[in-house]
This record gives structure tokens, sequence and C-alpha cells, in this order.
């Protein structure tokens, strides 16, 4: 285990071992078991790990594994079925795009917090956008009107998508509609998505088990011969070969996320209106943080301890106080702060 470590940077540092980590998130993606089912099983080997440590691992592991998984994969078709599938997250209805070609192989996936021509069309950058998928010639979609004006301001961005054939007949989007179970069957057993990014990293994982089911990846020979069982493939793909050297390189959004995931942190709690659908926090740095309140209201705060006690210095409220000078405000409350007077005096 050290060695193997030693030779992994993404694992240094770790109190179990590579294995346990990589067999614990393969199981979770893969199978239809909760957090705490992997705990009982780990306990029968006498290896006994909190079910929050499985979930931490799962959100930092799977972006990984799903980058090394991407060396190796197949080129998916030029006609594709596309359509959203509903996903709840923390109490609230999103939507799950997803396309796949006409043979059923994956295409691309990206989860958004409505159906609007924006998410439309930050779905179809991110699928052509993505390494080793060719230009589509026919894209078949649903009903959405929002879908098909997405699509026509594509077409006015980029002269590409005019060669594109749209079509919206329904029958041929029963592959993709099919496709959908194998991701809703493994959500069933979820007690439910608590935030976005929690969302968007465990669905990516369970879209990359979909994939490797569906033998969507060319592996190379290994010492013993070709990778045969599920887990001679996964230590074959997971096999470090310029693995990441610091630690923002590995933890960034799944790959089938990272062009559109700024437009999704900053698109998911608002609403069209430009109001929160729930208070949310932007942090700023140094403690100083912009709260969006559903009701439209936006306020600067800095957060400090003073005394003892944790205490909350209102700098002002947005626009009426701008990013430049809530941070000048921000600057002389930490000056005053490291002298040992309280700035809300």
């Amino acid at each position: 285990m050290p060695e193997r470590a030693a030779r992994d940077p993404i694992y240094r540092r770790r109190r179990f071992s590579p294995e346990t980590i990589e067999l614990c998130v393969r199981w979770y993606i893969t199978y239809r078991l909760s957090y705490r089912d992997l705990v009982a099983m780990m306990a029968e080997q006498r290896i006994f790990v909190s079910h929050t440590t499985i979930m931490r691992w799962v959100l930092r592991y799977v972006p990984e594994y799903e980058r090394r998984w991407a060396r190796y994969a197949r080129l998916p078709g030029s006609s594709w079925r596309m359509d959203e599938t509903a996903v709840a997250v923390r109490g609230g209805r999103h939507y799950l795009y997803r396309a796949v070609d006409r043979r059923g192989k994956s295409v691309a996936s990206l989860l958004c917090s409505d159906r609007s021509m924006e998410a439309a069309q930050a779905f179809f950058r991110t699928a052509v956008n993505q390494d080793g998928v060719s230009w589509p010639q026919k894209i078949n979609v649903d009903g959405n009107s929002a879908t098909h004006r997405g699509l026509r301001l594509l077409r006015d961005e980029d002269g590409r998508w005019r060669s594109v054939v749209v079509r919206a007949r329904c029958y041929l989007n029963n592959v993709v509609e099919q496709d959908h179970r194998a991701i809703k069957q493994r959500c069933a057993p979820m007690p439910g998505l608590k935030s976005f990014r929690s969302a968007a990293i465990t669905l990516a994982g369970i879209e990359l088990a979909h994939r490797i089911r569906k033998q969507q990846y060319s592996l190379p020979m290994n010492t013993n011969g070709p990778a045969c069982s599920l887990k001679e493939l996964w230590a074959a793909a997971l096999a470090d070969s310029g693995a990441p050297k610091c630690r923002d390189d590995y933890q960034r959004s799944p790959m089938h996320q990272n062009s559109a995931h700024s437009f999704q942190r900053a698109r998911e709690p608002i609403r069209r209106d430009g109001s929160a659908r729930y208070p949310r926090k932007i942090s700023f740095g140094g403690n100083l943080y912009l709260l969006v309140r559903p009701q439209g209201g936006r306020y600067w705060h800095y957060h400090y301890r003073y005394g003892g006690k944790r205490k909350t210095l209102s700098l002002g409220t947005y626009p009426d106080v701008p990013t430049a000078q809530a941070q000048a405000r921000h600057s002389v409350a930490r000056r005053l702060l490291a002298i040992g007077i309280d700035p809300s005096l």
C-alpha cells in the first residue's frame, strides 16, 4: 500500500489503502448500494469505515477516475438521440441532459437546473467540445421548444451547426429513453442528492459505470493478457500515467461537466429574474461573502471572531456597494481586527 500510494499522488496521506478506496467507489457507482450498505460490507472484511468517508471518496475520486478512463474511450457515432430526464436534488427537480448514438452508446450528459434554452445550449457545447467526440451529422430531439430554440441560436453562433440535421421524431428517441433506465434504477436506492455539486459528481460516476457496462472503452493489454473481469478492467484503466501533481488538477468537475461547469454553478441557485431559489453565500475570500436571498436582496457580510465569539459585519448591499468597494471595506475591517479592535464598533 505505501508503494502504490507513493507512485500515485492522489492516494498520498490516506488512512486507507488505494485498493479499499477504489473498491468502495467502484461498488457504489456500479451497484444499487447505499453508503451504509458499503459500511456493512467492509466491516465483514474487518475494514471499519464510516459512510461519510465513503461519500467523500466518491466526491473526490470520481472526477479523477473519469479522467483516466477517458484515455481509452471509443468514438461514438455521429447520429445522436438527445433527451432529458428529471432528477431530484435538494427536494427540487433538476434535469439530466443525455445523448446517445443510434446504437445506444453514450455521447455526453450534463446536469442542469431547468429545461431552458440556455441549458440546452450548454449541453450541446459540452458534447461537441469533448475529446474524442466527432461533430454530429444528425440530432434527434424531443418536442421541448427550448431545445429547438437553443439549436437555432447555436446555428447563428457557429456555422458548423448549420450542417447538422435536426429531427423531432419521437420513436427515434426510444433508445435514449430506454438508456435512462440504468441511471434511474441506480438512483432509486439513494435517499436524495443534497447539493448540485454532489449530484453532478455522483451522476458522473454512475454514467461512467454505465459506459463501462456498454463496453465503450478500449483498454490496452496488461501483463496477464487482455483484461476481462470488471476488477481487471478497473485496474488497467486506473494505472497511473501522468497523474496530476497538484490537488486542484484532480478535484475539478466531471469531464462531461467541465466546459459548462461555471455556467451551472452560477445558474443552479438562481431564477430567471435574478433572485435566488434559496439563501446562498458566494465567497470572495477572507471570510467575505455575498448573501443572496430568495426575495432578491444581496448583502455583503464579513464573518470574523472577536473575544472568542463569532460575529458578522454588514458591509452594505449589492449593487449599491460594488465588489471593489466591498473588498476595500473588508480590508479595513481586517486591519482593525489585526490590531485588536472590533470592526463592528
